[in-house]
């Protein structure tokens, strides 16, 4: 087993209770903004060596809705006095510096990895660790304990009895909460479940272009959730 350090992330977007934005679109990746990026340093023994909030400030939709707020905890005030999405992914680079070669990174579904990109092509600039490849915690998760159906987060710590801590859809109470899990994992499946990055680690913001499409997202808004 790696004994290296891995990044646990959790992300909280805009989002409306009818899935229809203020102008009456769909909501998609078109116009929801990432609003925090949980963040959870830990060992592959499920050991939290570090975590931290990074709030976003929206500024397509700058009014969080009522649904928002009350899902994930995160307050108006709170996004208000947030920096903007180009500053706080500076701020996150410079919070996790600069990882060692083995690294990796992992979120409960594709959801995150597949939001990140999109709000990258978006705002022309991506986090560090995009740089490095992504583990799918809830697939290496189903390939261990052969749950297939019933394989959303709260489902996986029930599994193992446990409670979680924290408010749930916060994103950096979602990533501690992931930690308390890694340990149930079977970490000779890693090799083969890694996603590759789409480009080579950088020191700064790495460009992309490619555009996530709305049924893309939609399926993996599905899967993080379970349904």
């Amino acid at each position: 087993m790696n004994n290296g350090k891995l990044l646990i992330v959790d992300l909280e977007a805009t989002c409306w209770d009818s899935r229809l934005n203020p102008e009456g679109e769909p909501q998609s990746v078109h116009n929801m903004e990432i609003i925090e990026f949980g963040c959870a340093v830990a060992t592959r023994q499920g050991e939290l060596l570090d975590s931290r909030s990074f709030l976003v400030r929206p500024v397509e939709t700058p009014l969080l809705s009522e649904f928002c707020t009350e899902l994930t905890g995160i307050s108006q005030p709170m996004v208000d006095d947030a920096p903007v999405y180009s500053n706080a992914i500076e701020a996150m680079d410079e919070w996790l510096g600069v990882p060692a070669e083995e690294f990796i990174w992992c979120s409960w579904g594709n959801y995150d990895r597949l939001h990140i990109k999109a709000e990258g092509a978006r705002m022309g600039a991506l986090p560090v660790f995009m740089g490095y490849p992504h583990l799918n915690l809830k697939r290496i998760w189903r390939r261990t304990t052969g749950q297939k159906r019933k394989n959303g987060f709260a489902h996986a710590l029930a599994y193992h009895n446990l409670t979680f801590e924290g408010h749930h859809h916060r994103g950096i109470d979602d990533a501690r909460n992931m930690a308390r899990v890694l340990p149930y994992m079977d970490w000779s499946l890693e090799s083969e479940l890694l996603t590759p990055p789409e480009s080579p680690p950088l020191k700064g913001y790495i460009q992309s272009k490619k555009v996530v499409t709305i049924e893309e997202m939609d399926r993996a808004i599905r899967d993080k959730a379970g349904s």
